[in-house]
């Protein structure tokens, strides 16, 4: 599973930068009582959902186990994530942001408690473990600012920065385990 986890990993990453970059350079200055553009629209509604696929992935990967229903709550949580980020979108960016901060918040919670099942099993989930942590807390900080004249959609763009930066660490942790496991 180490492989497989570190590859969808990086995967994650990849799609976390490009989806970043796309938001600075084509919604980032969008702030709450904007409009969603298309294109910002179908940014916001595209992660949650990537998110759910990407969980599926992972439970793939990981076949059965005590992760598996914690696994399909969390797919369940990007899937209503997605389906309330169609709506928000129609409205404003701030209830754009309060739906993203909301699903980011428990979605976090639910990555923390995955990290802190798979620590025996698969190791090297510390950095899984601050990234869940972290996104509990952005997430709560979003959603409490999302009627803030200030907010704006770049920072969620900063919210996925630093998701792609643990899925990184996570990829180099899961490696160095996986090293040490073959001595």
């Amino acid at each position: 599973m180490s492989s497989g986890l570190r590859s969808l990993h990086l995967i994650r990453v990849a799609f976390s930068l490009i989806w970043v970059a796309l938001v600075f350079t084509t919604s980032g200055s969008l702030v709450s009582t904007d409009e969603p553009t298309v294109i910002a629209a179908v940014l916001l509604v595209v992660y949650p959902l990537w998110d759910a696929i990407a969980t599926f992935i992972e439970r793939r990967l990981a076949g059965t186990g005590s992760t598996n229903s914690v696994s399909t709550v969390n797919m369940g949580l990007g899937l209503a994530a997605t389906a309330g980020m169609i709506g928000a979108v129609l409205s404003t960016i701030g209830t754009a942001l309060l739906v993203f901060g909301v699903w980011a918040l428990f979605s976090g919670a639910i990555q923390l408690v995955v990290a802190i099942r798979r620590r025996r099993t698969v190791g090297a989930q510390w950095p899984m473990a601050i990234s869940g942590g972290q996104s509990v807390l952005a997430g709560a900080a979003i959603a409490a600012t999302s009627a803030s004249p200030t907010s704006s959609l770049s920072t969620v763009a900063g919210y996925s920065a630093f998701g792609a930066f643990w899925f990184l660490v996570s990829v180099v942790a899961l490696s160095i385990r996986s090293r040490r496991e073959k001595r």
